[in-house]
């Protein structure tokens, strides 16, 4: 089949499949398609990739100078957001308050711009990344908030999944990478890497899977039918992607998500909530206590079929710690992957923009402060999400899983605070969930007692009352 008639077929089932979709909100606001489009953006390519109009000049300048598509596609979709949310007269002071923690983040990266040897590259990429928290919070301001985040995960599978899949068979000049040392090809479809593409399958299944157990006991129903049949086939999608993209970290974390809500779901999660949210955070405890003690990260490698420095990781984490930072407060807000820093890194690592674990890159920036922060924040999600957590509640579900994963995947990937596509994902779901109101905790109105009053008696006028008669 040619490439444009190929493209042609999957744009005309793609309308199809967005008008006669079983799992359409009748009533979902024509304003999401402007989170929609970012998260499409952050889950794919930047517009100037899309239309092969890369940075020019040497890859260390293109880092520092970006793209003047981007900033403006960026740029109008921010402007959009704040036109919504203003008209929606959006309580920003409620949720300043409510997400004390994820603010004092945001604030302390901004006053990091200060000490940043790139402040205005520092300032820009700020600004570009809170554009991912106005978008979120469109979501947040929509009337039916619950229905509209699950409409927006469903439609960024259906666009992202099979197109994936479109560019890897007919396209492969794009969907294909050659390792610049080995020279193995690396499949990675309508993403930039192959771990893009892993990150996208591994938000793909781990949606796929919780829609599918949320809605099992409601299966016999015919639209419930329709709606699981679809995710089953997109499942089935996901896992041929996940398999090409041959990311391991991916693969691992969709298995633990995938474990979380099925025991979230089950009926022994449902009779011991308790342990449940005991065993999340431990399970992550112990293997930090394992991987620091008895460097059980070889062991997993090997398991997955990887050597034993994770890919090279190991040694990127060493050029990375080799330079000098300030331990406190960082380099500042995304600065260390610039001039001299840059270089030095890739002298000793090879040509990489990550440090590969997500922890460590909050620290070269932000330094012990916006670690702390970080930590602050993540128990601080987990803790509202755990009091949300109920069987007639299924997003709390999704969300825990989500914070698992992310707590796992920022082990040897760095989708931490950083605008990744897992992070604004994860947040998504988290500040949807902090904002959401259990019915249990809901003030039921109470009746208030009446005064009962004795009975008077008016006389026609002219005479005088009877009681007073008596009196």
């Amino acid at each position: 089949m040619p490439p444009t008639l190929a493209l042609v077929i999957w744009f005309i089932l793609l309308i199809g499949l967005l008008y006669w979709d079983p799992a359409k909100e009748l009533k979902n606001s024509i304003v999401l398609w402007v989170p929609l489009i970012w998260m499409f953006i952050l889950g794919s390519r930047l517009p100037a990739q899309w239309l092969e109009g890369a940075v020019s000049g040497p890859a260390a300048q293109a880092l520092e100078e970006g793209n003047p598509l981007d900033r403006a596609v960026f740029s109008v979709l921010i402007f959009l957001a704040l036109v919504i949310l203003f008209s929606r007269s959006f309580n920003w002071g409620k949720f300043f308050a409510n997400n004390f923690a994820l603010m004092a983040l945001l604030i302390f990266a901004l006053l990091s711009v200060v000490w940043s040897d790139f402040p205005f590259i520092a300032l820009k990429r700020w600004l570009r990344d809170l554009g991912n928290y106005l978008v979120i919070l469109v979501v947040v301001s929509d009337p039916r908030p619950l229905e509209a985040v699950r409409t927006i995960l469903r439609r960024l599978c259906y666009l992202l999944i099979p197109l994936s899949i479109l560019i890897y068979k007919y396209y492969p000049q794009i969907g294909k990478q050659y390792d610049p040392w080995t020279g193995a090809a690396m499949f990675v479809g309508a993403t930039t890497s192959k771990n893009m593409l892993g990150v996208l399958c591994l938000i793909s299944g781990i949606f796929f899977f919780w829609d599918t157990v949320t809605r099992w006991s409601q299966r016999k129903e015919r639209q419930i039918k329709r709606i699981i049949l679809v995710n089953v086939a997109f499942l089935a999608m996901t896992l041929r992607l996940l398999t090409l993209s041959s990311s391991a970290t991916s693969s691992v974390c969709l298995v633990i998500g995938c474990l979380v809500i099925a025991a979230i779901q089950s009926k022994w999660g449902t009779r011991h909530p308790s342990f449940v949210k005991f065993l999340i955070p431990a399970s992550f405890c112990v293997f930090l206590i394992l991987t620091a003690g008895f460097n059980i990260n070889e062991t997993l490698a090997r398991g997955v079929g990887r050597d034993p420095t994770l890919t090279g990781r190991t040694n990127i984490w060493k050029a990375v710690l080799s330079t000098n930072t300030n331990p406190l407060v960082g380099t500042g807000y995304q600065s260390f992957w610039l001039g001299p820093r840059l270089t030095h890194v890739w002298k000793l690592a090879g040509g990489v923009t990550e440090a590969h674990n997500g922890y460590l890159e909050v620290y070269i920036d932000l330094g012990l402060i916006g670690v702390v922060l970080l930590l602050i924040f993540l128990i601080a999600s987990y803790r509202s999400m755990c009091k949300r957590l109920s069987p007639s509640f299924g997003l709390a579900t999704l969300g825990l899983a989500l914070w698992t994963v992310v707590l796992f995947y920022n082990i040897t990937e760095s989708a931490a605070f950083n605008g990744q596509f897992l992070w604004v994902i994860f947040l998504l779901v988290e500040i949807i969930v902090s904002s959401h109101t259990p019915l249990a905790r809901v003030a039921m109105p109470v009746e208030k007692s009446v005064p009962k009053f004795r009975e008077t008696r008016f006389e026609p006028r002219g005479r005088v009352p009877v009681a007073s008669r008596i009196g």
